[in-house]
This record gives C-alpha cells, structure tokens and sequence, in this order.
C-alpha cells in the first residue's frame, strides 16, 4: 500500500505548479519541466484514489436493497483493477534518471579478436542505425576510423531526439559474436567481441571545463582510404588533461570540430560523474542489473544458431536476423522491466 500522505504532498506540489503557472509567479521554465514532470505521476494518482473512491462507495451500496445487485456486480472488477493501478503508480513514482528524456552518445570499439571483431563492431553500428531510423531519431557519426577489410576501430556518434539515453544506456557494456568469420577458410567457428558505451548528452548540463584544464591542436583532416583529402588544418583533438580523455572529431570545419569534440567531452566527463556517484551508491549493496558497467559481458550473438541472448536478465531470441536489422525493442522492453522490478523491489524493501 503506498502511503497516503506521500500521496497527498505530490498532489498538493503539482496544483501549487499549476497555481503558480497561471498566475505567472517564479521560473515558468523550471516551473513548466517539474510540472512535465509530475503530471503523468499525478495523473496516476487520481486514478488510483478514484478506483478506491469507487470500491468504498460500492461497498456502501451494498446495504441499499436497491442498488445491491449493482453493487455486487461492480465490485470484482474494481477491486481486479486496484493492484493494476497501484502497479502503474509504483512505476510513476519510482526515482527518474534525469538524462532519460535527452539524446546520447554511442561509442563502438573492437575487442578481442581483430578483424573479425572490427567487422563485428561495424555490424553493431549498422544495427543502431536501424534502431534510430525506426525511432525516427537523428544519427550523427561524429568520429569513425575504419580497418582495412571494412570493418571499424572506433565509431562516435550522436544519437539525438526524445528519450534516447532512455532506451540506449542498456546496451552500454561487453557484446560477443560467435560465427565463422569472413576470414576463416575452414569454416571454423571464433568467438569476437566489441565494446559499446552509451553516454548521456551533457548539452544541459553543468560540466565545468577551464580552459588551463584542455589543450586544443588542429591536424589535417583525411577521408577513409585518402579519398577527399583536406588540404586544410581543420581536424581538432581536444585533450582534457586532468582526466586524460582526449577526443577528435574531423568535419570539414574547425569551428564545427570544435563544438562537436567539446560536445563529447562534456558527455564523458559527464558520464564520469555519474558512475562516480554509480559507484558510491552502489558500494554497501550488489550492483543493478542494467547499471552499464561497461566492463561486464551483456549480450552473446550466436549466428549458427540464430540466436541472442542477454545474459544479464537470461533472455534468449531466436530472432538474430531481426535483432542484427534494428530490431531491439523486445530486449530493450525486458531490460527496462526488469530494471523496473529491482527498483520497486528496493522502494518497497
């Protein structure tokens, strides 16, 4: 049962909102994302105290030899809907990450396995491309190094529109593949892996970057296999000397360059922070499954047998084809619910 008067102070904040809002009173623009954000909570409370609203006057009803039958007719589904409802305003109520709503950065590097993982991470990088045009969000490769048989060393893109972080933070982590690689003649099986990191957009956040803190160089900037070669300096690499992250990014302009590298910066020194705070929080207890440790194996892509499996919530699909085509909102619904439950499970701990 989720206590009344925890009820009541969410309602009473959303009107003082709305009040506020009318009359024009304080930051309309904070004041307009706390009510975004409180309204589908609050929408789910009034839900939930209207069934019980409905329940205790159906059970008055009960004692009116006129209304008796109707009452007794009304009271088995009202009272099946009741756990529903406080189902969906547990979930309301559950702690919001406040990068969910924005985009992200997605980042794709080859494991073990040479060629064969280099090929493994450009077909990871083809599948998010699915996903995002079915998504119908933007997708921006801002830095990408190729290998010499077509495969990928390093991938960063930005993957922009509502809710990204939201449904992509669950595939930041180990991803192996096992199939016989274009380059095995005797039809062998081998095992590769690639990397992918999945960090949050910081265009809204304040990540403080002092200038004596970054060393800004300009290079030539060269297309793959020295086609469209740039005769100018534009290329820019940004090297944040206290952390050591360094990141490039090679467009045509310098000043793009540069607000593009200083972009993913902030998202890693961003991201950073928060596995900081991840770590802190998570040290008395064992970690949640869906955490993004980067370090941890999260899915297996078997191609002999068709299959995917997710080996943090032992989810297999004999789907591969569809997964390898963008189709991932199965597993990345599984995660999300499962993610769900460790939560509520610790809430109501």
């Amino acid at each position: 049962m989720i206590p009344e008067d925890r009820l009541y102070q969410i309602t009473q904040r959303f009107e003082f909102i709305e009040a506020s809002m009318v009359s024009g009173e304080g930051d309309i623009a904070a004041l307009g994302r706390e009510y975004a954000d409180l309204k589908p909570v609050v929408d789910q409370v009034r839900a939930y105290q209207q069934l019980l609203s409905d329940l205790e006057e159906a059970e008055t009803m009960l004692y009116d030899p006129d209304m008796k039958a109707l009452a007794e007719e009304e009271i088995p589904a009202l009272k099946a809907a009741i756990p529903e409802a406080e189902h969906a305003l547990q979930l309301a109520l559950l702690p919001k990450d406040a990068a969910d709503n924005g985009s992200a950065i997605l980042e794709i590097r080859p494991g073990t396995g040479g060629d064969e993982a280099a090929l493994f991470a450009g077909d990871l990088l083809r599948m998010y491309q699915r996903y995002a045009e079915a998504k119908k969000w933007k997708f921006d490769i801002i830095e990408l190094t190729e290998s010499e048989l077509g495969g990928i060393k390093e991938v960063v893109a930005n993957v922009s529109g509502q809710g990204v972080f939201a449904r992509m933070k669950y595939e930041s982590g180990v991803h192996r593949v096992q199939r016989v690689p274009e380059t095995e003649s005797g039809g062998r099986i081998h095992t590769s892996a690639a990397t992918v990191a999945v960090l949050p957009e910081a265009e809204n956040v304040d990540i403080e970057i002092r200038n004596e803190d970054i060393r800004i160089d300009t290079m030539r900037a060269s297309g793959s296999g020295g086609q469209h070669v740039n005769t100018t300096d534009s290329a820019v690499r940004i090297t944040h000397i206290p952390s050591g992250i360094v990141v490039t990014s090679s467009e045509k302009s310098q000043h793009r360059n540069r607000e593009i590298a200083m972009n993913v910066l902030k998202a890693r020194l961003y991201d950073a922070e928060r596995q900081k705070l991840h770590d802190e929080r998570s040290a008395d207890r064992k970690a949640q499954v869906g955490s993004g440790d980067r370090s941890e194996r999260v899915r297996t892509y078997n191609f002999p047998q068709g299959r995917m499996s997710d080996h943090r919530i032992n989810l297999t699909l004999y789907k591969l084809e569809q997964i390898m085509g963008g189709d991932l909102d199965e597993t990345i619904d599984a995660l999300t619910s499962d993610h769900q439950a460790s939560l509520l499970a610790e809430m109501n701990g």
